[in-house]
C-alpha cells in the first residue's frame, strides 16, 4: 500500500471496490481477484481493495464492527491494541482528569481513537507517511477527526508541553522485515526516550511487550499486565500521577453471554511476595497469565487459601473450590509420579478417549504425549504435566464450573 493507492481507495470508485472486495473476500484469493477484474476494476485497485478486505476480516476480532470501515496494514494490525483494552485505558486516563493527549507513534490509531471516544483531544504522531494517512482516515471514518489529528513526523521531536498526558507504544518490529525486536534499546522510539517521558509529562503511559523484564520497570511506575479471555495481550507502564500500585493484573472478558459485558477484574500487589509452598491438595488452580506475569501468584494464593507444590511452578493447590476470575480450577482425582506406561494403563482402564493436556515445568510436548497415550474410550479427563517438589508429576482431574 502506498499513498496513491490509499487515495484511490478513498474515492467513490475505491469505495465501490472495497464493497465488492468485502463480498468475495475470505475464499480463494485468485478467484476473488478474477471476480473483481471481471467486474471491470483495474488490477491495481482490485488488489488494494482485496488486501484491505482481508485485513478488515482479521481485524474484527480486535476492533469489532468498526473494522469494516478502517484502513489497515498487516504490521499495524498485529501491533494495534484490542478495542476492549484501548477503551479501558482511555477511561482510566479520562477518570484521572486528562483532557489532552499525545500519542507518540500512533500507528493506525487504535489507542488514539479510544481516547477520542472518551472525550480526550488527541495529537497523533506517526513516522510512516502511509500509516499516518491511514490513521487520519480512520479518525474521519469514526467521526472523530475533530478530536484526533495526525501529523507525520518524528515522535521524539514532538513538543510534549502542549499536552497533559502522553501515550507511547514503541514499535517492536523491524521496519521492512517485520521481525520482532526483543531488545528495548532497539525499539522505535528508543527505550531511553520512552522511559524519559515520565520525567517530562505528569501523566505518561507506555505500552510494552508482555514479556518485559521486571528489571526494566522504572522506579515508581505501575506495571500492568492485561489478558483478554485468558490470552495475555499486553503490558503497560503507568507513570507519574497515574501510578497507583506497584503491580496490577487486569482480566477482561469479551466472550460474555447475556446482554451486558462482565466487569473488569483487577488483582494488585507488590509483585515481590512469595507464595507458601506445601503439598498438593484436592483442587488445583491454574492462574491467569496476567497474574503470573505480574508476579501476583502469592496475592492470589492468599485469596484462595492456597499454596504452591513447587516453588518454581505457578500452580496453586487448595482444599476448597472458590470462585475466582483470576484462575481456572480443577478437582484432582490422581497425583502420580510421571510414567508414560502407568499413565497409559490408567487411562485405558478408565476408558478415557479424550484428554485436555495442561503443562507447567514440563518439557514434554502435549501433542506427542497425546499420540503416545493411544487413547480409546468414551470418557474424558484433564491431564496436568508439572513438577511437585522438583519431581516430574502427572495430575488427573476435571474442570470445576466457573
Amino acid at each position: 500500500m502506498d499513498l496513491e493507492q490509499l487515495a484511490a481507495l478513498r474515492t467513490p470508485e475505491g469505495s465501490a471496490a472495497l464493497d465488492a472486495a468485502a463480498r468475495v473476500a475470505g475464499g480463494d484469493p485468485l478467484a476473488a481477484a478474477a471476480a473483481l477484474r471481471s467486474a471491470g476494476l483495474p488490477a491495481g485497485l482490485a488488489a488494494a481493495a482485496l488486501t484491505q478486505a482481508e485485513l478488515r476480516r482479521r481485524a474484527v476480532g480486535k476492533f469489532g464492527p468498526a473494522a469494516a470501515g478502517m484502513f489497515l496494514t498487516r504490521p499495524g494490525l498485529e501491533q494495534a491494541t484490542r478495542r476492549v483494552v484501548a477503551d479501558r485505558r482511555a477511561a482510566r486516563l479520562r477518570a484521572a482528569g486528562v483532557g489532552t493527549l499525545a500519542d507518540l507513534g500512533c500507528g493506525l490509531g487504535a489507542d488514539a481513537l479510544a481516547a477520542a471516544r472518551a472525550g480526550i483531544r488527541v495529537y497523533g504522531v506517526e513516522a510512516d507517511p502511509v500509516t499516518a494517512a491511514m490513521a487520519a482516515a480512520n479518525a474521519e471514518a469514526a467521526g472523530l477527526a475533530e478530536l484526533f489529528t495526525v501529523e507525520c513526523g518524528d515522535a521524539t521531536a514532538f513538543d510534549v508541553t502542549r499536552v497533559e498526558a502522553v501515550f507511547c507504544d514503541p514499535a517492536r518490529r523491524r521496519a521492512g522485515t517485520g521481525r520482532r525486536v526483543f531488545d528495548p534499546n532497539a525499539y522505535a522510539p528508543p527505550w531511553d526516550f520512552v522511559t524519559g517521558l515520565a520525567e517530562r509529562v505528569p501523566y505518561t503511559v507506555v505500552k510494552v511487550a508482555p514479556g518485559l523484564d521486571h528489571a526494566l520497570i522504572p522506579a515508581g511506575a505501575e506495571a500492568e499486565w492485561v489478558s483478554v479471555d485468558g490470552d495475555l495481550v499486553e503490558a503497560a507502564l503507568w507513570c507519574g500521577a497515574l501510578a497507583e500500585v506497584p503491580r496490577r493484573a487486569t482480566v477482561l472478558r469479551e466472550k460474555v453471554s447475556g446482554a451486558g459485558a462482565a466487569p473488569v477484574r483487577q488483582l494488585t500487589g507488590s509483585g515481590a511476595e512469595a507464595a507458601p509452598v506445601g503439598p498438593t491438595r484436592r483442587f488445583l488452580y491454574d492462574p491467569d497469565p496476567a497474574v503470573v506475569r505480574a508476579h501476583l501468584v502469592a496475592e492470589l494464593a492468599g485469596t484462595l487459601g492456597g499454596n504452591l507444590a513447587d516453588p518454581s511452578i505457578a500452580y496453586l493447590y487448595a482444599d476448597q473450590a472458590r470462585p475466582t476470575p483470576y484462575a481456572r480450577c480443577l478437582e484432582l482425582t490422581d497425583v502420580l509420579p510421571f510414567s508414560l506406561k502407568r499413565l497409559r494403563a490408567l487411562l485405558r482402564e478408565r476408558r478415557v478417549g479424550r484428554v485436555e493436556i495442561l503443562k507447567r515445568g514440563s518439557a514434554l510436548e502435549p501433542e506427542r504425549l497425546r499420540r503416545d497415550l493411544r487413547l480409546a474410550g468414551d470418557d474424558s479427563t484433564s491431564v496436568v504435566l508439572t513438577r511437585v517438589a522438583g519431581a516430574p508429576t502427572v495430575l488427573l482431574g476435571r474442570p470445576v464450573p466457573a
